[in-house]
Order: structure tokens, then C-alpha cells, then sequence
């Protein structure tokens, strides 16, 4: 019998519609779908498009699981989003949401599901994806640019001093991290 070694997926979400309960929900129906191995503490930043709408809280989340990146892409993402109420506007990719579930890094792959590239191409360039990624996994090394999340993370944190940290809001109770 072979060893099963469990896919890493590393989530990125994010909410400004209820976030304060909509980050801890989603977290929770996460675990249908895996083992939640460990959770970043929140973050609150403004829109990424600059408009008037209510700020960010963003967070990041490691999950093992036996399914494929395919499989956590048409299953997992959609089903949370829509449990938690998501309206997807096709003419404004930047609207409210009462969550956003990504999939940032899937084990040390470089994959391609419909229009989403993983890695995620904004952890390079924003520090909301960046530094929640950081602190689930400092070490981890971006499978394209040869750097570790920590390295990213710290130089776009000198670009982004708007982020401040939410310790008021706590996801996934006893989890390590």
C-alpha cells in the first residue's frame, strides 16, 4: 500500500460584506473539504481599485486535502462562495463580496484552471495576498520567482503601509499558527 501524501493548497479570502463572521464561516466550511492545517491572522486594507467601498479584511489559509487543484477549483471555491451569499457581477470584477475564495499556491505547481493562473500572479504585487500567505509559510519558496513568502511579503509591506492587522477576529478557533 503506497503512502498518500496530501495535497497542500494555500487559500487566499477575502470579505467586505460582514466580514467579521464571513471570514470565521468560511474557514469552517473549508474543513469539508480537508484538513485545515493552519490559518493567518486578519488583515483590513482598503479596495484594491481605490473606490469608496468598505475596506477588506483579508486572511490566508493552508488545506490539506486529497483532491487536485481541478477539483478544489469547480468544487470547493464555488460551493463556499455561494453558501456564504457571493453575487458575482460579471461588469464589475471589483464589487463588494461577502467572500472571495482563491486558490494562491496548490503544493510546488505552476497550473493553469480556465483563467486562473496558480501560483496567483497578484501575490507579487499585493501585499493583502502577500503577507497573510507569509505568516501560514514564511519559508515557502514561489515556485517562479525562486523567492520565499517571507521575502515577498516584506518588500511589498514597505509599499503598503495602509494594512493594519485585526486582532478582533479570530479564525478557526484552536487551530495551530
Amino acid at each position: 500500500m503506497a503512502d498518500f501524501t496530501p495535497n497542500r493548497v494555500y487559500l487566499a479570502l477575502g470579505s467586505n460584506i460582514n466580514p467579521e463572521r464571513n471570514l470565521p464561516d468560511a474557514v469552517q466550511a473549508l474543513c469539508a473539504f480537508g484538513r485545515l492545517v493552519t490559518a493567518s491572522q486578519v488583515w483590513e486594507a482598503p479596495p484594491a481599485d481605490h473606490s469608496t467601498q468598505p475596506n477588506y479584511l483579508n486572511a490566508a489559509v493552508l488545506l490539506e486535502t486529497s483532491m487536485n487543484a481541478r477539483d478544489l477549483y469547480q468544487k470547493m471555491v464555488g460551493r463556499v462562495e455561494k453558501l456564504l451569499g457571493r453575487k458575482r457581477d460579471p461588469l464589475n470584477k471589483y464589487a463588494p463580496r461577502t467572500i472571495d475564495v482563491d486558490i494562491a499556491l496548490f503544493n510546488h505547481e505552476v497550473i493553469r484552471l480556465d483563467h486562473r493562473k496558480i501560483p496567483d500572479p497578484e501575490i507579487l504585487k499585493r501585499a493583502f495576498l502577500a503577507i497573510p500567505l507569509s505568516e501560514i509559510d514564511p519559508s515557502y519558496v514561489h515556485p517562479l520567482q525562486g523567492k520565499t513568502l517571507k521575502t515577498i511579503a516584506e518588500r511589498l509591506r514597505q509599499k503598503s503601509p495602509e494594512m493594519w492587522l485585526r486582532k478582533d477576529v479570530v479564525l478557526g478557533g484552536n487551530l495551530p499558527g
